[in-house]
């Protein structure tokens, strides 16, 4: 007979004691667990950003989208309190999902978000997910994400393919990414991505605030994957940063496999690492599989080099940061 163990709820302060100073930190580091639930991939922007008076528990930024996602904790039951500054940060940031995490939801504010998804309109979605921590006998602990709460996607992509029907491009867009972050995500646990967009693009995080993965179709009949620098809503750092990236140039190309373009983009905020090869949405089927497989080989590579680059970027942010407190003392 087989010896089942016995399954034990555990306290989540036993696990996490203080909400902002353990809890947060380490949602914030496990931001790709809370992705698969919302079906997007999630990049941290902030923990505890400020909204006037008050601070956000995680801004972040669904990277299809590139709008933000808010994320407010509790270690508790839901309150009042709460529902209020969740409002409050969703008005601040002007954010598309708002996502609120608790031990328990109460009744009335289940109500309150679903009456919030059925009155919003098509873009706004809100989440209630409750988090719970086991353990098998003396077992890890483990925890679970759990959503009581989700916006009814039936009916909101109902909508959209009634109201606003793809292009035959769009369409091959994306039935092409679909196919992509399926490999992506089952083969090579790559990206917790779900569904694709109707556009010629689409980004992954990287692990590097502000520096996704992208692959795209670019106008000029090739296919690209990329690491996309666009750290700072100031162009200048962005510049000042990517200068750095790029006088470690021999070793990323020594870590990816081949040359590879540092593109400063000087018309844009950003800047990017890319690879280049012939391909076009409009190629046969078969040359399409070709391309997705090339895409998905160029991102493992490319992956590859994330530490060179991460190690930089930290450092760099870190000394401009440090420059600008001196200046100003």
């Amino acid at each position: 007979m087989p010896d089942f163990g016995t399954i034990k709820e555990v306290a989540l302060t036993a696990i996490w004691p203080h909400e902002a100073a353990d809890f947060t930190p380490w949602l914030a580091e496990h931001l790709d667990a809370l992705s698969s639930i919302l079906d997007m991939d999630l990049e941290l922007i902030e923990i505890e950003a400020a909204v006037g008076d008050f601070a956000l528990d995680i801004l972040a930024r669904d990277l299809q989208s590139q709008r933000y996602v808010i994320i407010e904790n509790q270690l508790t039951k839901t309150d009042h309190d709460h529902l209020g500054k969740l409002l409050t940060y969703a008005a601040g940031h002007d954010a598309e999902t708002i996502v609120w995490i608790s031990k328990n939801i109460r009744d009335e504010h289940r109500r309150t978000l679903e009456w919030l998804n059925q009155r919003t309109d098509e873009a706004t979605r809100f989440f209630g997910i409750v988090v719970e921590v086991f353990r098998i006998d003396d077992s890890k602990p483990a925890f679970v994400l759990k959503p009581v709460v989700r916006p009814n996607e039936w009916l909101r992509e109902t909508t959209r393919s009634t109201s606003k029907p793809a292009s035959s491009r769009g369409e091959a867009y994306r039935a092409f990414f679909q196919s992509l972050i399926d490999v992506l995500r089952e083969k090579h646990r790559f990206t917790g991505l779900r569904r694709a967009q109707s556009a010629s693009w689409c980004s992954y995080t990287s692990g590097i605030r502000g520096v996704p993965f992208g692959t795209s179709f670019s106008a000029d009949g090739r296919a690209r994957v990329e690491l996309y620098f666009d750290i700072s809503k100031d162009a200048e750092l962005n510049k000042r940063v990517f200068s750095r990236v790029t006088e470690a140039r021999s070793s990323i190309e020594a870590a990816f496999g081949e040359p590879l373009e540092f593109e400063a983009l000087d018309a844009r905020r950003a800047c990017r690492i890319a690879c280049y090869f012939p391909g076009s949405i409009l190629a046969s089927p078969d040359r399409l599989v070709e391309i997705r497989d090339e895409m998905v080989n160029r991102l493992l590579r490319m992956k590859s080099v994330v530490p060179i680059v991460k190690k930089i970027v930290e450092e760099a942010v870190n000394e401009d940061f440090t420059d600008e407190e001196e200046s100003e003392s």
